[in-house]
């Protein structure tokens, strides 16, 4: 049997993936959680197989925060991102983090069993569109961003200037603008309002 604990701050979405998951005979779901901190003390206590993650978990810290500090436990579960986000800050922090897996919340419920499944054996599970996105990052004859390029544009979307950039980054100012500068270069822009609003209309970050 597949011990699954869902992590997700909207009580009836919990419900509703419970209720899929519950109709396989192999999969059991021990618990919920709504939180990181909430789904780190779970983690603990009730031994899952596999966390199916959730990116947006209130004003807390997100899921790729839960998964990285699930993920440093002592033989930690496996996690399954299952979120509505698919921009490349939010892939790449989620992989980054540890998961196994990253699918979104419009899956044929097949797909999230078969995830389920392939999670708890290790293997690498991306929803079809997540994949196509890495793909052209990958293919992309463009100059790809760095990840650390990537976050800088996210926090960016925020409206963040560059010595709170320095501040959060634990890097100088000097350090900013040079990658500012590559940013600007690799998106054929020359402002941080061109920049950010090319990377959302690429859908490399999420509007902030």
């Amino acid at each position: 049997m597949i011990r699954v604990l869902l992590v997700d701050d909207h009580p009836v979405v919990r419900a509703g993936v419970r209720a899929l998951l519950e109709g396989q005979p192999d999969i059991e779901v021990v618990g919920e959680a709504a939180a990181a901190d909430e789904a780190e003390r779970a983690v603990r206590e009730l031994r899952p197989d596999v966390v199916l993650m959730d990116l947006s978990l209130g004003a807390g810290p997100g899921g790729a925060t839960a998964t990285a500090g699930i993920r440093a436990l002592p033989e930690p579960p496996q996690v399954l991102v299952l979120t509505t986000y698919d921009t490349e800050a939010d892939i790449l922090e989620a992989v980054d983090a540890g998961a196994v897996g990253y699918l979104l919340k419009d899956a044929p419920p097949d797909e999230l069993f078969r995830a389920v499944r392939a999670a708890v054996r290790g293997e690498m599970v991306l929803s079809p569109a997540v994949a196509a996105r890495l793909v052209r990052r990958a293919s992309s004859p463009e100059p790809s961003l760095t990840e650390r390029e990537v976050e800088i544009l996210q926090l960016l979307a925020t409206g963040k200037g560059n010595r709170e950039l320095a501040r959060e980054l634990l890097v100088s100012e000097a350090t900013v603008k040079s990658h500012l500068s590559h940013i600007y270069t690799k998106l054929g822009v020359d402002t941080r309002a061109g920049a950010v609003a090319v990377a959302i209309e690429r859908r490399i970050i999420r509007r902030g």
